[in-house]
């Protein structure tokens, strides 16, 4: 069984989606159609901005969004997934490849969730910080043991997990951590403290945003960030992807189940090999491939 998998923030680069555009009508069609919604032209930034002007969250998103969506449809007949599962954003993107979600309905959510997400960082100041060599266990006891604010946020593969909070709550759990045996415990050059509590006034204005939105029975299983389980249920759908911006990003367990359920090969649709990189540190004997036209 195919599972395809797409990335979220990070994997940008300068000149992303500039072969797509080159190369086929219908991704031509798409990013037009996306510089029309979004009221810029992102193309412009995406095939020439620097890597400063790629890191802007209200970027970055859609940006990302944008490469995988419209690889995916290139791909054509060729694209086939058995289920899907995206990181954090990359969930819009696996969204959209399974038919629950429109192409435009998308792209408006997923810029309604990037300037929520920009406010909601601009509020109040806080960071991540990337752990590594650590059960996941003694990451969960290093937050709860320090004062303030900050949680496990994305648990990425076996020994590698971000934690997420207020900046000084962060610092002081990094320190807990390495006197516990971390590798490292290093502080993320990241605009805000994603996927927890801090991310509560973005997931409200979103929460509205979702509600308003169709979405349809997929065509396959999307495995999301919050429950690991394969959905199928539009409403459920739509409740896990409102609790995912203060909720971890579960995707070791979720590489897990996908591949108790049948995944064979993991075909990553986006920018950069990330993910396939973490499946590999999940299972060493699964299939990746970076999708490519």
């Amino acid at each position: 069984m195919n599972a395809y998998v797409f990335p979220g923030q990070g994997a940008q680069f300068s000149g992303m989606g500039l072969d797509l555009y080159e190369n086929s009508e219908i991704a031509k069609e798409l990013f037009h159609k996306a510089n029309d919604i979004l009221g810029f032209e992102i193309t412009k930034i995406m095939f020439e901005g620097t890597e400063e002007e790629l890191k802007q969250t209200n970027v970055t998103q859609p940006a990302i969004f944008l490469h995988s969506v419209i690889l995916s449809k290139v791909l054509e007949d060729s694209f086939k997934p058995d289920m899907v599962a995206g990181h954090s954003l990359g969930e819009f993107s696996a969204l959209v490849a399974n038919n629950a979600l429109n192409f435009e309905d998308a792209l408006r959510l997923v810029y309604k969730r990037a300037i929520a997400m920009q406010k909601a960082c601009e509020s109040k100041p806080s960071t991540m910080a990337a752990v590594l060599g650590l059960e996941d266990k003694v990451v969960e006891e290093g937050c709860n043991a320090v004062e303030g604010i900050v949680v496990a946020a994305n648990y990425n593969c076996p020994g590698q997990l971000v934690i997420s909070g207020e900046i000084d709550a962060v610092n002081k759990a990094c320190e807990w951590m390495k006197e516990k045996g971390a590798r490292r415990a290093l502080v993320l050059p990241v605009g805000g403290a994603f996927h927890s509590p801090l991310m509560e006034p973005a997931k409200e204005e979103l929460a509205a945003a979702i509600e308003a939105t169709t979405f349809n029975i997929p065509k396959c299983p999307v495995y999301q960030n919050v429950t690991t389980k394969a959905v199928t249920d539009p409403n459920e759908i739509k409740k896990n992807l409102i609790a995912q911006l203060t909720a971890p990003v579960k995707w070791t367990q979720s590489v897990q189940n996908m591949i108790k359920d049948g995944a064979t090969s993991f075909i990553e649709v986006g920018p950069g090999k990330v993910l396939s990189g973490l499946v590999k540190k999940v299972d060493r004997s699964m299939e990746t491939i970076s999708a490519s036209i």
